[in-house]
């Protein structure tokens, strides 16, 4: 299936990877990446450029595939080395960056001279918009569904896509609530030249991840993810567990009182004890809606093809019989 997503990162399915905190590493997106679809690193997992040029290369020793590394861009009283990560990933000869959180602007000119294809995130259309116009190449659309921080806004993708494809003119891929090949055929029908998944991959045989998290995801359904951190202008969607149920019970007691630091015991260095150890209720971790969709654990290999099978069947003969 071509498409202008496949054609500008040089892949052959129109899936990606989208960056995972401890999910992310060169395992994940190596095998995204060869199964046909672009793997994503993510950088803030490895934490320094040290540690992303040796997962960098760790990854081009497992595919000789495209990929691409995500840089998130948060505030931070102590913020992570930016211009050193960047730099990094220009001298590892990656090609596609998915940036993410704040506006990426004063990092384009340096990942645009490298020859660097950069896809931000977005979770609203004018976010995208301004995504843009300040020169980024392509733009992965949020949804309300989506597993981490869905924005504000609380725009679902029915809505968000269609908005996002009158708006764009860059082509952009639908996130949040893609699980399968009817998520695939519904995004390209509003306009999406694909999708971005990201909890769905971590119920994968290669998710570098415990079998504990894998299992969570089986189990549960729509209903299990809660918002946190909204009181703070910081949600995020996250699957439930004793202590998200924790932070909601202090969000909901101290009110307009909340600062961050009240709720550090269930959200500050908890995803090794969650993604490593397999404590599933050491903190909130990011989970998508799209959780209600997963009943098994695939290669990752398996997966793309189911996806892109199932696609083409359904476009083919269901949607061809509308249109006799």
């Amino acid at each position: 299936m071509k498409t202008k997503i496949t054609e500008m990162f040089g892949i052959e399915h129109p899936i990606i990877q989208g960056g995972m905190h401890y999910v992310g590493f060169a395992e994940m997106a190596a095998a995204v990446s060869n199964a046909g679809g672009l793997g994503i690193i993510t950088g803030l997992t490895q934490g320094t450029p040290e540690k992303l040029a040796n997962e960098i290369a760790r990854c081009k020793d497992m595919t000789d595939k495209p990929f691409g590394v995500n840089l998130t861009f948060l505030p931070s009283v102590t913020p992570p080395d930016y211009p050193g990560l960047v730099k990094t990933i220009v001298d590892s000869g990656v090609k596609i960056v998915e940036t993410a959180g704040n506006n990426p602007q004063q990092w384009l000119p340096a990942l645009k001279d490298a020859g660097i294809k950069v896809i931000h995130k977005c979770t609203s259309v004018r976010h995208s918009v301004k995504a843009q116009s300040i020169g980024c190449d392509a733009v992965s659309v949020d949804g309300f569904e989506c597993g981490g921080h869905p924005g504000e806004d609380d725009i679902p993708n029915f809505i968000l896509l269609p908005r996002a494809a009158d708006e764009l003119e860059i082509p952009f891929v639908a996130s949040g609530g893609m699980a399968d090949a009817r998520s695939l055929v519904s995004a390209l029908a509003m306009g999406a030249e694909g999708m971005n998944m990201g909890t769905r991959f971590i119920a994968t045989k290669e998710a570098p991840v415990h079998e504990n998290v894998k299992q969570a995801l089986v189990a549960a359904s729509e209903l299990d993810t809660r918002l946190v951190m909204r009181p703070l202008r910081n949600t995020e969607r996250v699957l439930n567990n004793a202590a998200v149920e924790a932070l909601l019970e202090k969000e909901k007691k101290l009110g307009a009182d909340l600062k961050f630091e009240d709720i550090l015991p269930e959200v500050a260095g908890v995803y090794p004890k969650i993604m490593t150890d397999g404590n599933m209720d050491a903190g909130a971790w990011s989970c998508g809606m799209v959780a209600g969709l997963i009943y098994d654990i695939p290669t990752v290999q398996k997966l793309v093809d189911r996806i892109m099978s199932e696609a083409e069947a359904i476009i083919s003969d269901r949607l061809a019989k509308f249109a006799a």
